[in-house]
């Protein structure tokens, strides 16, 4: 079978006939320019507001603005709630990140990007340039003749048109009643409206980056309402650009759907969002029912019973959120309120993020394709802290919080109000996780936690990750996701990191676990599953087993199984047995977090000198001799380089294990004190300052036995654990 042939049938069992149908429909409907025809590029004075409000007196500004000042539209806050709002800020703006540091560097031409980066580019920015090289997009085609990857990275170009700042010129104005945070606001929206026509250009290539800036759009529609520099006439300027962009959204809807993902989600939530607030289009009541409708679906379809995304990506799980706790509160205000099914799958999604989430910095694994995405920026957090979601979840479907009162409470402020801020904190426990629909995992001590992902696929894998491990100690993210980087830069950073060879796993003969067939697709899609997590009977031992079968596809098929074993509080015992018919190079990598390090290759052990402590990686393996390799921060390519946000990367540290057999057991061991690793006929001995482990492993375990039979502590700490046969027990 060829490859071409094997890709497509590989497709069709994966995304079915009807998917590869409508991607080829769509393709061809764009060659032959059917999408110019549909959505017609034109001009603002040629598609005026007229044509979209159903009472034509509406084309008068000042009889629309005294339309919308006298009809009690509901949103998250009212105009008249500004002074109030306003106690609650000095409590909250303490840290580096504030929202007047933001206003004043956009007034200065310094645009945030990706919400880390401080980028010149002029005030106001070239809308349709990318702001790291200058290279300028058309603005004079219409958006389905420009190519997504053709000209750099595109998301670079889109960034300052999502209007994030938005946020921040709001909520400095609530802050200080300063009318210029509103003036700039307008001013950037008329210049926007000036070299972005209706269709014209990369804005309006992509209807997901079209919702996010209708709803940046609305909060300074509604935020600067009694502001002297809202007038009549910008009023109706922005209720113009919103109606084209419903139009816009809807009019293409259906590519955003088949990609199964956040795109349709948020697209759905700008035209609810449309219809809600501006029931004086013609079109709203429409748009308003089927965003509705594709919220409800999505929700059942894209989340998981256990609270997962389909997205496969932290990051993009809480854009989910955000879009659909906007979605949700919204339409409680207007006596929409959604399905008590999706609010519960929003309540397990909150919930999930809490189960991954290091509790002292709010951060969460840096799992998954992750563009930096943060769609409500609505507080003083810094962008990795994931507690401001995780709050306003529980505020939406619990009417509690999961956290004492902090600067994550600022989202509840805008998004709930004042009464909402005092709600009684309940805690979720955080424990061991088994989420196996999504395929995520965790083993807790008091100090910190191992987090793994082994997961059947219901929608495509962004990464050829499986059964990459991440350990956090002491609030140290101490073995770490590569992170993402770039989805379209020049070599070797044109989106790497999404290779299993830089993820904390095993690769085999140098191959991913899936064979990457274009930017964003791997195939085969791997099946892997993971056992629930055991504890002993003293709580100072706690087992995890999984195994995939992305090798299975290899011309001498290999199977990869890991297991994960806590050893009291602070250390974690890595187990991975690989076993073929012939010889095969295998590679068990490990990347830290960039600092100092002390190297001993006549162990295998790696100190790193972290803020809280040496914290030690020891590996050993069954086979002699191992190559080892440490690299940090390479010059020539992506190894020993982390990408904490999009567009950002810093030194890490690369440890890599080769060995070539036809089988292999590693064993790596991590932890705080000084150890080492004794292997004796079966029997692993791990050894620290205080106690000793000793762990029996078969050698060479059937499909259905766990790789370990006997598990004891002596010395300090003591405890043991009995084994079943067979690993699903």
């Amino acid at each position: 079978m060829t490859s071409t042939v094997r890709q497509f049938s590989q497709l069709l069992n994966h995304l079915g006939p009807r998917w590869l149908g409508f991607r080829a429909c769509y393709a061809a409907r764009q060659r032959a320019g059917l999408l110019r025809l549909k959505l017609p590029a034109t001009e603002w004075c040629k598609d005026p507001l007229d044509r979209y409000v159903s009472n034509d007196t509406f084309a008068d500004p000042s009889r629309y603005q005294a339309y919308r000042l006298g009809t009690d539209i509901p949103f998250f806050f009212h105009r008249d709630q500004r002074k109030t709002h306003s106690t609650f800020f000095a409590e909250w703006d303490v840290g580096e990140i504030h929202p007047n540091n933001i206003a004043g560097d956009l007034e200065r031409g310094v645009t945030r990007y990706f919400e880390h980066l401080s980028v010149r580019t002029g005030n106001p920015p070239a809308w349709n340039s990318n702001g790291l090289t200058g290279k300028k997009l058309p603005s004079d085609r219409h958006w389905s003749d420009i190519r997504d990857f053709g000209s750099g990275d595109i998301k670079v170009v889109w960034e300052p048109s999502r209007f994030a700042f938005t946020y921040a010129l709001v909520r400095m104005y609530w802050r200080t009643g300063d009318d210029s945070f509103a003036e700039m606001f307008w001013q950037l929206v008329e210049d926007w409206r000036e070299n972005n026509p209706p269709q014209y250009g990369p804005n309006w290539k992509c209807g997901q980056e079209v919702a996010l800036r209708v709803m940046a759009w609305c909060f300074g529609f509604f935020g600067f309402a009694d502001s002297p520099a809202t007038t009549a006439h910008r009023l109706s300027l922005l209720a113009q650009m919103i109606a084209v962009s419903g139009k816009r959204i809807h009019g293409n809807l259906s590519y955003a759907l088949s990609q199964q993902n956040n795109h349709g989600i948020g697209e759905a939530t700008g035209l609810f969002t449309i219809g809600l607030l501006f029931p004086e289009f013609r079109d709203a009541n429409h748009w308003k029912r089927t965003g509705r409708k594709l919220l409800e679906r999505l929700g059942r379809q894209l989340i998981y019973d256990d609270g997962g995304f389909s997205q496969h990506s932290l990051n993009y799980h809480r854009v989910m959120l955000q879009n659909y706790i906007w979605s949700l509160r919204l339409g409680e205000l207007h006596s929409e309120r959604f399905s008590s099914e999706l609010y519960d799958r929003i309540d397990n999604a909150g919930k999930l993020l809490l189960q991954l989430q290091d509790k002292a910095s709010g951060e969460v694994p840096c799992y998954g394709q992750n563009d930096g995405a943060l769609i409500l920026p609505l507080n003083n957090c810094k962008p990795r802290d994931f507690r401001p979601v995780v709050q306003a979840a529980a505020q939406l479907t619990r009417r509690t919080h999961e956290y004492d009162r902090g600067p994550w409470d600022e989202d509840i402020l805008w998004l709930f109000g004042r009464d909402a801020v005092d709600a009684s904190c309940r805690p979720t426990e955080q424990n061991d996780l088994a989420a196996k629909d999504s395929g995520y995992f965790t083993l807790r001590g008091s100090n910190g936690f191992t987090f793994v992902r082994a997961a059947k696929f219901r929608h495509r894998p962004s990464q050829a990750d499986c059964l990459h491990t991440d350990i956090w100690w002491r609030g140290q993210n101490i073995a770490v996701d590569a992170g993402t980087y770039s989805y379209n830069s020049t070599e070797p950073w044109d989106n790497p990191l999404s290779r299993t060879e830089y993820h904390n796993t095993v690769t085999v003969d140098g191959s991913d676990q899936m064979d990457r067939a274009s930017r964003f697709l791997w195939l085969p899609w791997l099946s892997a599953e993971g056992s629930a997590v055991r504890r002993s009977a003293k709580g100072l031992l706690a087992y995890w087993e999984g195994k995939h079968d992305g090798y299975k596809r290899l011309k001498d098929p290999v199977t990869h199984r890991r297991a994960i074993l806590r050893l009291g509080d602070e250390h974690w015992l890595v187990l991975d047995y690989l076993a073929g018919r012939i010889q095969h190079t295998f590679r068990l990598h490990w990347l830290h977090v960039g600092v100092p390090f002390v190297f001993d290759d006549r162990v295998g052990r790696l100190t790193l000198q972290t803020e809280r402590g040496p914290f030690s990686t020891v590996v050993a393996s069954s086979v002699a001799p191992v190559d080892f390799s440490v690299v940090q921060a390479d010059a020539k390519s992506p190894r020993g380089w982390h990408a904490p946000s999009y567009m950002a990367k810093e030194p890490a540290t690369s440890f890599a294990s080769i060995a070539r057999a036809n089988s292999v057991h590693f064993w790596t061991l991590l932890g705080p004190d000084a150890h080492k690793l004794d292997w004796e006929s079966g029997s692993l001995k791990v050894v620290t300052e205080r106690w000793e482990a000793h762990v029996v492993i078969r050698s060479e375990p059937n499909a259905s036995e766990q790789l370990v039979s006997q598990l004891s502590l002596q010395g300090t700490l003591e405890d043991s654990m009995e084994f079943n046969t067979c690993m699903s027990c």
